[in-house]
């Protein structure tokens, strides 16, 4: 509770600042929240004990845990020698991207923006996934043939608006969750894509926190941590 208090208070500075890059304080609260929710992610009775007794961030706190429970499930492990990162977008090019993407193909901004978070930490992860997908929006190549715009596919404002495009066409506009389906057929991945766009929509800061979140694996050894303080 006293975490998330104080990186709110540090979220709000750095916005007003409008920074490319997390403050260091941000960036240590940030990393210490995720690994909070990690934990009560992985263990489900801690979760049900703690949830309750957090009343004011409790809908966010439940909105994550549950959404990062069910992307670990349907994750397959990676080969860490293959898996590659780097930088971000600064987030105000981002949030542009994303605004971009709703006025010209109707999809919900805050939607664009949970599932670049959920496939590639914003770009973070630079890697190809499991099955080949390519890129911050993560698209495999027929469909960024049709989808993408005659863009690059590595290139976050290019992608974010193939998606954006993609998921016009799937039928977002009508059945959000219908399309969001149609990107990743998993009903766990449409629901934690959706409980992330719930809490990026309520908070503009939960954006930025989720934007300094680190880069975290899946391998067949067990979870790894790729980016942020400590890594070399």
């Amino acid at each position: 509770m006293d975490t998330s208090t104080r990186l709110h208070g540090e979220l709000d500075t750095w916005r007003r600042l409008g920074s490319p890059k997390p403050p260091e304080a941000v960036t240590l609260d940030a990393l210490y929240q995720q690994r909070l929710y990690r934990l009560l992610s992985r263990d489900v009775p801690l979760a049900r004990a703690t949830l309750p007794k957090l009343p004011s961030i409790g809908a966010f706190a439940r909105d994550v845990v549950v959404a990062h429970r069910e992307l670990v499930a349907i994750t397959p492990p990676l080969r860490l020698r293959a898996i590659r990162v780097g930088p971000a977008a600064p987030p105000g090019e981002l949030l542009r991207f994303y605004r971009e993407g709703e006025r010209r193909f109707g999809v919900p901004w805050n939607v664009l923006a949970a599932v670049n978070f959920v496939e590639s930490a914003f770009g973070k992860l630079r890697s190809a996934s499991a099955a080949g997908a390519q890129g911050p929006m993560q698209f495999m190549r027929s469909s960024w043939r049709a989808y993408g715009l005659g863009g690059n596919v590595h290139d976050p404002h290019d992608a974010i608006l193939g998606a954006a495009n993609y998921l016009r066409a799937a039928g977002a506009k009508r059945d959000l969750g219908r399309a969001l389906h149609a990107y990743n057929p998993s009903r766990s991945y449409v629901d934690a894509v959706l409980r992330y766009a719930r809490e990026i929509k309520a908070a503009p800061e939960n954006f930025y926190d989720f934007y300094s979140w680190q880069v975290y694996v899946k391998t067949r050894s067990g979870s790894a941590r790729l980016t942020g303080p400590g890594i070399h």
